[in-house]
C-alpha cells in the first residue's frame, strides 16, 4: 500500500512532525520535521519554521530553518528559503529566494 500524508493549508501545527509516508505540507509547521526515507514537499503557500530531515526535500514554499535530505534538494522558482541546505544533489530554479550555506555530501 502507498499512502501519502498532506498537511493542509488551514492546518497549523507546533512541536515534532515525523512521518512514515511520503508527506506534503500546504499549512504551517513551526518545529521539526522528521521523514527519514521518504520524502518531504513544501507546497506554495507552505511556511515551515523548522529543521527537516528526509530523503528528498522538494521546496516550493517559505522555509526557516535547516533542510538535511540523504539523495536531494529541489528548490522551485516560488521557495523562499532562510537556512543551510545538505544533501547530495541541489537544485534551485531561477526565481527562488536563499539564504544560507549549501554542503553536497554524501551520506
Amino acid at each position: 500500500m502507498s499512502a501519502a500524508a498532506l498537511i493542509g493549508p488551514a492546518i497549523r501545527i507546533k512541536g515534532q512532525v515525523t512521518a512514515r509516508e511520503p508527506l506534503t505540507i500546504a499549512g504551517t509547521v513551526d518545529g521539526s520535521i522528521s521523514c527519514e526515507g521518504h520524502p518531504v514537499t513544501i507546497a506554495a503557500g507552505g511556511r515551515i519554521s523548522a529543521n527537516i530531515v528526509a530523503d528528498e526535500i522538494v521546496v516550493g514554499g517559505d522555509v526557516k530553518g535547516q533542510l538535511d535530505a540523504s539523495t536531494r534538494i529541489r528548490v522551485h522558482e516560488t521557495a523562499n528559503i532562510e537556512g543551510n541546505m545538505t544533501a547530495p544533489k541541489v537544485s534551485v530554479a531561477d526565481g527562488a529566494k536563499f539564504q544560507g550555506k549549501v554542503k553536497t555530501a554524501t551520506k
